[in-house]
């Protein structure tokens, strides 16, 4: 009998139970939540339910995901060697139409009044303590791009890779919540009823061009962002090109999900209770909705600007689209527009400066290492 309860002991003491803590059931509950937001309101499924699973999985005790050889490992690793970030961006370079931003070049200028969103979360986490390079990697949470978010927090802060993944990620699957209450607020009804007139016709000759050209200059400007620019263009290239469909087929749809997998997922395995559960993370995530509510003011401000300077041509909702949350941001700019007038049609015009942000964000992100990097040496 004795040996009986001596082996039950030991199988108390080598299961999870034993060393469960409050704050791994505190993580989970945030991962239940996560998973109902998910699965039961439908924000972003695709990306939020793998991120809310794999922070269930990461709040479980003694898994030995971090040092025994397996697939979790591989995922950790992917994440933190910024191998998913740039595969990702192949994926949404080939399911990207570049020809909105090529047929009305301005809209560029809407992608950059959008990255104000970067530099109020640079500014924000300077001024909470962080340092620069914590900074640095924060304030990129601002454009509401993840891949970019986990690319640059696992070169210049790692320890910080959870919360900044996380919080990224998740204002990405808000958009939809967010970004409306302050395009209402920002325009009035008479400028969200605003119909713009039918884009040119983009050439062929000019949509394979443009990866070809826009990956020599961006990648010579700023070499840090090369992977993630070189990516993204290559993987229109491959959509444009007309003669590499197997290939564009492949980064849009297995590629892409398997990656999906690997990076939403990874990224919940980084919410660990211990890491997490911390007031910087807070700051964090308090800084990541100030700034995505800054970019997105910035963007539709800039489009009452570009509006007032064009006489009416432009619509402001699609400055919201700026930030580089493809195409989600660009879809909202499309509802409440045609909330505001039914036979709005603005899908295509907010993908340009939604095109533009995805740019835009990366460049940023590039900016920041070449200019924290020259700091620290």
């Amino acid at each position: 009998m004795d040996a009986f309860f001596v082996a039950l002991l030991s199988v108390w003491n080598d299961s999870g139970f034993a060393a469960f803590t409050i704050g791994n059931g505190i993580m989970m509950l945030v991962g239940i939540i996560l998973l109902y937001l998910a699965i039961g309101k439908g924000f972003e499924p695709l990306l939020l339910a793998p991120i809310a699973f794999g922070c269930l999985l990461a709040n479980v005790p003694k898994t030995g995901f971090e040092t025994d050889p397996g697939i979790m490992q591989v995922i950790l690793y992917g994440i933190n060697n910024e191998i998913f970030p740039p595969l990702i961006f192949l994926g949404v370079g080939a399911m990207t139409d570049f020809g909105p931003l090529l047929a009305n070049p301005k809209m560029l200028l809407l992608g950059a009044a959008a990255q104000a969103g970067v530099f109020v979360a640079l500014i924000g986490a300077l001024f909470l303590g962080f340092t620069v390079q914590e900074s640095a990697a924060i304030g990129i949470i601002g454009g509401a791009d993840g891949p970019t978010a986990i690319y640059l927090a696992a070169k210049m802060a790692p320890q910080l890779l959870g919360a900044i993944a996380v919080a990224a990620y998740s204002y990405m699957s808000l958009v939809p919540l967010i970004q409306p209450p302050i395009m209402k607020l920002l325009t009035t009804k008479k400028e969200r009823q605003i119909k713009m007139a039918q884009l040119r016709t983009v050439s062929h000759f000019e949509k394979v061009v443009f990866p070809v050209v826009a990956t020599i200059f961006i990648s010579l400007l700023l070499p840090p962002v090369c992977a993630l620019i070189g990516m993204l263009m290559l993987g229109n290239l491959f959509t444009e090109a007309g003669c590499l469909g197997r290939l564009s087929d492949t980064a849009q749809n297995a590629l892409m999900n398997i990656v999906t997998i690997m990076l939403a997922t990874g990224t919940g395995l980084t919410m660990k209770a211990e890491s997490f559960l911390t007031y910087q993370t807070i700051l964090i995530i308090s800084l990541g909705l100030v700034a995505f509510a800054a970019g997105t003011m910035a963007g539709v401000l800039f489009g009452k600007l570009m509006s007032w300077a064009d006489g009416g041509k432009t619509n402001p909702l699609i400055g919201s689209a700026g930030v580089s949350a493809v195409p989600m941001a660009a879809r909202v700019s499309q509802v409440v527009g045609q909330k505001a007038n039914p036979s709005n049609f603005l899908l295509m015009h907010a993908m340009g400066p939604n095109v533009a942000g995805v740019i835009g964000t990366a460049v940023a992100a590039g900016t920041m290492l070449a200019m924290v990097g020259t700091a620290v040496k």
